[in-house]
This record gives structure tokens, C-alpha cells and sequence, in this order.
């Protein structure tokens, strides 16, 4: 993850319009404060909205890695929730996965549409489904190959006890039928609120050059 992070720095540092500075932030804070609300998964995990869907559609992919990636680190420092052991996995599927499929699904399914109308706000339901459940997959993949790689002496798994034909479907089964719901319903929410209120803040802008970048924040 780590040149991942040293890439969205500056790829923030050339597309991050100056009144989209605060939004940064505040969706830190709101990716935070929604994954907190945890369900337990049978296979031990748990499940959760990211908030990640809506993030990358409106601040765009590279914002939405930095912006989860600081709320997941301060989750894991904090609370312990993750693991810090695991925080660049789970970097990578909710910071990363979730962010450029929700802003690329959005921008298929949108299409040239009006910025205010109904499609994308259908769009980005969609994105916010896909995304999750995205994520979730290869979460359970991630989790359902611990046991082929970390073992004691006797053969016996360290950490996760399941394999991949437990993990990935407990994992899916409760993003699919719930969580993902979840998160299509808080980003369409989201979305048509932003829509209804200052909809230039749904044109992602990305600029062609250094310069134009510069005079775009001036």
C-alpha cells in the first residue's frame, strides 16, 4: 500500500480543487463513524458499510484511497478494529477496490446523462452495491487462504480456521443481501442530496497537466 499512498498524495496534490479540501476530511470522518457499525459474519468476521462508493464518485478514486485508508489506520491504532497487521489488506479492498469501482460503474452507467438527473442517482446506488460487494469477495478470499499460509508445526491454522469455501460465501451472502444494500441506499441519499444542493460538486474534473492543475485551484 505504501506506494499507493505515495501516488494518491500526489496525484490529490494536482486533481483536489481547493473547496473539495474540507470534503476531504469530512469523508474520513463519515467512512469512520459508518464502519463502526459492525454485524458479526458466521466464519468470524464481521460486516459493515464503508461509505466508500460515494467518496470516490464525488472527490473521485484517489481521494476516496486516502480518505477510507486514514479513517481504516485510525480504526485499527484507536480501536483495534482491523488489526494494525492487517491494515494494508484491508486498505487495499475498502480504500482502493471500493472507491475505483463505485467512480468507474458510475461513469459507465451514468453515461453523458444530465448531471441532476435521476439516472445518476441510480448510477450511483449501483456503484455503491458493486463496489461492497466487490470488496467483500475478496476480503473472504483474503481470509479463506490463511489457512494454506500461515500454520503451526502440526499443520493447524494460525488465524483464520476457514477456507475459501466458507470465508468468501459467509462474506458475500451478508453483503450481498444486506450490507451492499446498505451502501447503495446511504450513497443514492447522499448523492441526491448533493445533487439538490450544489450539484458542481458532482463534476469530477481531472486535469490535463500540472499547470492547468494549478490554475484550477487558484
Amino acid at each position: 500500500m505504501i506506494p499507493i499512498w505515495l501516488y494518491a498524495g500526489q496525484r490529490l496534490s494536482r486533481e483536489l480543487r481547493s473547496r473539495q479540501v474540507p470534503l476531504l476530511a469530512l469523508a474520513a470522518a463519515f467512512s469512520f463513524v459508518i464502519m463502526m457499525f459492525n454485524l458479526p459474519i458466521p466464519g468470524g468476521s464481521t460486516g459493515h458499510a464503508v461509505g466508500g462508493a460515494i467518496v470516490g464518485i464525488v472527490l473521485g478514486p484517489w481521494a476516496g484511497v486516502i480518505a477510507i485508508s486514514v479513517a481504516l489506520i485510525l480504526q485499527a491504532l484507536i480501536f483495534g478494529d482491523g488489526g494494525i497487521t492487517a491494515i494494508a489488506a484491508n486498505c487495499f479492498n475498502m480504500a482502493v477496490v471500493m472507491p475505483f469501482a463505485a467512480f468507474y460503474v458510475y461513469k459507465i452507467i451514468s453515461g453523458s446523462s444530465e448531471i441532476t438527473s435521476s439516472k445518476r442517482v441510480a448510477a450511483s446506488a449501483i456503484a455503491g452495491y458493486v463496489s461492497l460487494t466487490l470488496a467483500a469477495g475478496l476480503t473472504g478470499f483474503m481470509f479463506g487462504i490463511q489457512p494454506l499460509l500461515h500454520t503451526d508445526a502440526s499443520g493447524m491454522p494460525l488465524y483464520m480456521p476457514y477456507g475459501i469455501n466458507v470465508a468468501v460465501p459467509a462474506m458475500l451472502a451478508e453483503h450481498v443481501f444486506f450490507f451492499s444494500f446498505v451502501e447503495a441506499i446511504v450513497t443514492a441519499l447522499i448523492f441526491a442530496y448533493i445533487q439538490k444542493t450544489d450539484p458542481t460538486l458532482l463534476i469530477y474534473e481531472r486535469p490535463r497537466s500540472k499547470r492547468l492543475a494549478k490554475g484550477a485551484a487558484a
